[in-house]
């Protein structure tokens, strides 16, 4: 045999190694793969039309200025235009009511007479429930309503949508990377996995900060550092939990990680309409998941003089440090714990 043939048989050969020849079909390859899929799609369509087919406030906070019969007139008037849509806070002058909007406390503030302080920043959603809810309310006070923008929205997110779309690329990739990590290198040392994460999450959070940021976009023009460190860590949560649910369920964890990360993360995140305009079981997941901690705080510093940074520095270094653990009790602490040999194990002869 020739040196060329028998190269191209060693070819052939390696080729048939790393492709095996297809198999003939079970019920279990044909329709497992179809059920998980059509299961994540309907959860996906279900979650989303939940949330956003018909939006309207729950407990919206706003506040007054308005006190005595002015004030009980104004939450009759309230209640009437959407029953439990509000919730009232009174502040003692404008100048209160003022920052209250500006730091987010309350998403718009009435001043009485018609005079309206509101927060572009918040959203087109916001927007268009307060100014037509309070403009009802100053036409039954027979005057004209008249607005202040106090938190405009920066020049590159006029629609307030921009945080969304960044976060849920950064969330996409934080969930790319959970499940790549394993499928690439599932032998890698714990310490070698915890330097890729926090890697992937430092280089996030500096490129979401600088293409989102004041030196791109536009779109979030808060302060850089505080902003690349948010986004780090909710980059790092992501990923971090991702790896958890796969190394916890094995396949099936991708599933959980895409439902509980990508569908109610982003979809509760606030990165659409604020929490408040969300069905009652889907609202509390905005206050625990990094998506919607990591979203607030991004808003916060960029347009509502930092509102959810503190909360967002707990809670998301919590979720990392909870995955760091686990991976930990998985990858390392089992490995080296020795195997216990039961007392009435019989002794073994001695070798000759």
């Amino acid at each position: 045999m020739s040196q060329h043939a028998s190269a191209r048989q060693h070819h052939k050969h390696a080729l048939d190694v790393a492709h095996p020849p297809p198999r003939p079909g079970t019920p279990r390859a044909v329709l497992v793969p179809v059920a998980v899929v059509l299961l994540i799609g309907t959860v996906f369509v279900s979650v989303y039309l939940a949330a956003f087919h018909a939006p309207r406030p729950h407990e919206l906070r706003v506040g007054t200025t308005e006190i005595g019969t002015h004030q009980a007139s104004l939450r009759r008037d309230l209640a009437r235009a959407v029953p439990d849509g509000f919730t009232l806070e009174t502040y003692p002058d404008e100048s209160a009511a003022r920052r209250a909007v500006q730091d987010r406390s309350v998403y718009a503030a009435y001043l009485g007479k018609g005079d309206l302080l509101y927060g572009s920043a918040n959203g087109a959603a916001v927007t268009a429930t307060v100014t037509t809810v309070f403009g009802s309310v100053a036409r039954a006070e027979h005057h004209r309503l008249s607005v202040e923008d106090v938190a405009p929205a920066s020049a590159g997110d006029t629609r307030g949508l921009s945080v969304f779309y960044a976060a849920f690329g950064l969330v996409l990739a934080g969930y790319l990377f959970g499940m790549t990590t394993y499928q690439l290198a599932p032998r890698l040392q714990y310490r070698w996995r915890m330097a890729s994460l926090a890697l992937f999450g430092v280089a996030g959070g500096v490129l979401v900060a600088v293409i989102a940021g004041s030196t791109g976009f536009g779109a979030l023009p808060g302060p850089f550092l505080p902003l690349a460190l948010v986004v780090a860590l909710m980059g790092a949560a992501v990923g971090g939990t991702t790896m958890v649910l796969l190394r916890l369920f094995g396949s099936a964890g991708v599933s959980l990680a895409s439902i509980l990360l990508l569908i109610l993360g982003n979809s509760s995140s606030g990165g659409i309409m604020p929490a408040a305009y969300l069905p009652a079981w889907l609202r509390p997941l905005s206050e625990i998941l990094p998506v919607g901690v990591g979203v607030r705080a991004m808003q916060g510093l960029s347009r509502f003089q930092d509102d959810g940074l503190t909360r967002a520095l707990v809670i998301l270094p919590l979720w990392v440090l909870g995955a760091a653990a686990v991976l930990y009790l998985k990858d390392v602490f089992r490995r080296e714990t020795p195997s216990r040999v039961p007392d009435t194990a019989e002794p073994q002869p001695a070798a000759a």
